[in-house]
């Protein structure tokens, strides 16, 4: 799967998802881009087939119907990594069932 990690986690986040290709915000060259702007840039490029977030309002905010990826929220306390980590072996196991235009909360 191709990822988009959100710019509001950990850069080092995308080494700790093995077997995919995970890209920042930053190393998209989209940092700053507000979240509708982004989640279209991102569906529109083709780049991407996942949005990994911590933003818990994002999908009540955002038309994420007929988008080209999908969203994950991590519920976690914090977006610091130590916080993240611990969800990441969900997100992974789960990463096939992710479908294109909808939201996933994990955990």
């Amino acid at each position: 799967m191709r990822i988009l990690i959100d710019e509001c986690l950990d850069v080092r986040l995308r080494h700790e998802l093995p077997g995919h290709e995970a890209k920042t915000v930053l190393h998209a060259g989209w940092l700053g881009v507000k979240n509708g702007k982004l989640l279209r840039l991102a569906a529109e490029s083709g780049r991407f087939d996942v949005f990994l977030t911590v933003d818990k309002s994002l999908p009540s905010q955002q038309l994420l119907e007929g988008l080209a990826l999908a969203v994950v929220v991590l519920r976690v306390a914090s977006n610091d990594i130590v916080d993240v980590r611990p969800v990441l072996p969900e997100f992974l196991r789960r990463i096939g069932e992710f479908q294109a235009g909808h939201a996933y909360m994990l955990p």
